[in-house]
C-alpha cells in the first residue's frame, strides 16, 4: 500500500573527492581529466540515493585542507574518498582531520584486466586506485579517524575513448556488489541526519515495571541527536475537541479504504465485530492524533496511558491503535507501551524505506519452526500482506479499556527484525536478525501476527537473541537488511550485533 508521508524524507548529504599525484599530470596527459571523469561519474550514480557535493580532485596538501574546509560548509554527513589513482596519504588526511564526517575509501578499478600487451605507464595508472589505500589506512588509523573500504569495479556503463581495456564493467558482480554497498552506505546516513533534526513525542508514561524500556531523555538525545517533547493526554484532548465531523468522515473512508472491518471471531469471545460506534471513536481519535503530530512538528511518538477507569482520559486512549497504525504507515513510527527506543528502531527503519513494525515475540510453531513476532498495535500498514482487520476488543489484555485493535501480517518474503536496547553502560546497543515471513497460521484475536523462520532452530536464536539481552520490543521490517542496520549503527557509533 502506498501513502503520502506527513512529513518528507531527508536525504543523506554526501561528500565525495577524488584523488591523485600532481607530479603525474604532466607527465601523462589526459590522465586529469580521465580521473575527474570518473569522479563524474560517481556523482551522477550516487544522486539516485542523497544529496552528492563532489569537490572534484584533491592532488596536494593545500587542496586537502581546502576540501575539508569546504566539507564542513557543506555540512556533509559522509565523505567518500575515491581512489583514482595513486596520491600521497598527505593529501587526504588532512580534508578528514578538518572535516570529521565519517569517511569511506573507494577502490574501485576501472576495468577488470588490463590490456596487457598495449598498456602504458599513463593506462596502468589509471588503473591503480588500489595502490595508495594500504597508505591511506596506515595514515587514518594512526590519526585516529575510522574509516571504511569498498572495493570492486567501478561499473561504467561504456568505455572512454581514452582507455585501451574494456571499462563497460557495469553488469559485473564485483561492480553490483560495490554499488550496493555505496548504496547502503548512502542511505545509510540519512538516518543520523534525520535522526538529529527529529522530534520523538513521548505521551503519557512508560507501562508500569517494563524495566527493560526506561530510558533516560538525555541519553537518547546524547546518543542520536533526536529531541524529545514530553507531552500530556491534555494536549491530545484539546486537538480531540476541536475535532469536525468532516475530520471524522474523512477518516472513516480512509479506514475502510485501509482495513477489512472483521466479523466476530470464531474463537476469542472478547474479539468481535466493531461497531459503528466504536469505529467512529477511533476515527475521532486518528484525527486528533494526526492533527497533534502536525501541531508538535512531530517525527515520531511512543506513547502509553491507561487513565482512571471510567474517565475520559481512559476512553480516549481505548482509541489509539487505529489511528498511530495510520500515522505508522505514514512516516511517523508509533510505539506502544511508551517504548521510546524501539521508536527510535521503527523509525531507522521507516527512514530506509523498509516499514518497521511494532513487534514482541508471541509464540513458537515448533512444527513449522517459526517464531510469531507481533503485538496488539500499532501496525505498519504499508507493509501488510493484504487488508488489516479491524477487530473490535472486549478489552486490551494487561490494558483499561475497549476498543478497535488491527489484526495484521507483514508481508511474506525475507525480514529483518531490529532492536534497539540499552546495555548496562548506559550506551544504545542495535540486534538484528535475518528471516523469512511465512504464511504460517495466525490466531484471531486482534493482534498483529507474523510467523518468521530464521535461519537457526527456534531455540537456538531465541537463547542467542535474549543472551543479546535486547528491549522485548523490535522492528519488523521488509528485506534482509542486517548489513543496511549495521551501517547504521556504525555511524550512529552504536555497538551493534547481528545473529
Amino acid at each position: 500500500m502506498k501513502f503520502q508521508p506527513i512529513k518528507s524524507p531527508k536525504k543523506a548529504r554526501i561528500g565525495l573527492y577524488t584523488i591523485g599525484l600532481k607530479a603525474y599530470w604532466g607527465q601523462f596527459p589526459g590522465l586529469k581529466e580521465r580521473m575527474e571523469g570518473y569522479g563524474d561519474f560517481l556523482e551522477k550514480k550516487m544522486a539516485e540515493y542523497g544529496e552528492i557535493y563532489n569537490y572534484g580532485l584533491v592532488d596536494t596538501e593545500a587542496e586537502a585542507r581546502t576540501a575539508g574546509y569546504w566539507f564542513n560548509e557543506k555540512n556533509v554527513d559522509l565523505i567518500f574518498c575515491h581512489s583514482a589513482t595513486y596520491s600521497t596519504s598527505s593529501a587526504v588526511l588532512p580534508v578528514h582531520q578538518i572535516c570529521k564526517a565519517p569517511a569511506v575509501i573507494l577502490n574501485l578499478q576501472p576495468t577488470a584486466k588490463i590490456n596487457y600487451q598495449q598498456t602504458t605507464t599513463g593506462e596502468w595508472l589509471a588503473h591503480c586506485g588500489a595502490c595508495p589505500v594500504p597508505e591511506i589506512s596506515n595514515a587514518f588509523n594512526r590519526a585516529k579517524i575510522p574509516f571504511r573500504v569498498v572495493n570492486g569495479l567501478l561499473g561504467l556503463e561504456e568505455t572512454p575513448e581514452i582507455s585501451l581495456a574494456n571499462e563497460k564493467t557495469n553488469g559485473r558482480k564485483e561492480a553490483v556488489r560495490a554499488w550496493k554497498k555505496i548504496e547502503e552506505w548512502i542511505r545509510a546516513a540519512a538516518v543520523p541526519r534525520t535522526l538529529r533534526e527529529s522530534r520523538f513525542g513521548f505521551l503519557g508514561n512508560t507501562y508500569n515495571g517494563m524495566l527493560d524500556m526506561y530510558s533516560d531523555f538525555t541519553m537518547i538525545q546524547a546518543q542520536t541527536g533526536l529531541h524529545v517533547e514530553v507531552m500530556e493526554m491534555g494536549d491530545l484532548d484539546m486537538l480531540f475537541r476541536d475535532v469536525a465531523e468532516k475530520d471524522v468522515k474523512g477518516k472513516l473512508e480512509e479506514v475502510r479504504a485501509m482495513f477489512e472491518i472483521s466479523g466476530d471471531s470464531q474463537s476469542d469471545p472478547i474479539a468481535r465485530k466493531p461497531t459503528q460506534e466504536q469505529l467512529e471513536w477511533s476515527c475521532r481519535v486518528a484525527a486528533a492524533q494526526e492533527k497533534m503530530v502536525k501541531e508538535f512538528d512531530l517525527d515520531a511518538l511512543a506513547y502509553y496511558y491507561h487513565g482512571s477507569p471510567g474517565s475520559h482520559f481512559e476512553q480516549l486512549q481505548a482509541g489509539f491503535i487505529v489511528g498511530h497504525s495510520l500515522l505508522t504507515a505514514k512516516g511517523i513510527p508509533c510505539a506502544g507501551e511508551g517504548d521510546l527506543k524501539t521508536a527510535v528502531g521503527m523509525k531507522i527503519a521507516d527512514i530506509l524505506g523498509t516499514g518497521g513494525s511494532f513487534s514482541e515475540v508471541m509464540t513458537v510453531d515448533y512444527d513449522a519452526e517459526t517464531i510469531l513476532l507481533g503485538h496488539d498495535g500499532p501496525f505498519h500498514i504499508a507493509i501488510s500482506e493484504g487488508k488489516p482487520i479491524l477487530r473490535g476488543m472486549g478489552l486490551y489484555h494487561g490494558k483499561q479499556g475497549t476498543g478497535v485493535s488491527v489484526e495484521a501480517k507483514v508481508q511474506t518474503g525475507a525480514v529483518t527484525i531490529l532492536n534497539v536496547t540499552q546495555t548496562g553502560d548506559g550506551n544504545l546497543k542495535l540486534i538484528m536478525g535475518e528471516g523469512e515471513s511465512t504464511a504460517g497460521e495466525t490466531m484471531q484475536v486482534g493482534n498483529t501476527q507474523t510467523p518468521v523462520k530464521f535461519s537457526k532452530h527456534p531455540d537456538e536464536f531465541m537463547e542467542q537473541w535474549f543472551m543479546e539481552a535486547p528491549t522485548h520490543h523490535c522492528a519488523l521490517s521488509i528485506g534482509s537488511n542486517a548489513n543496511l542496520f549495521e551501517k547504521v549503527g556504525d555511524l550512529l557509533n552504536v555497538k551493534h550485533v547481528t545473529l
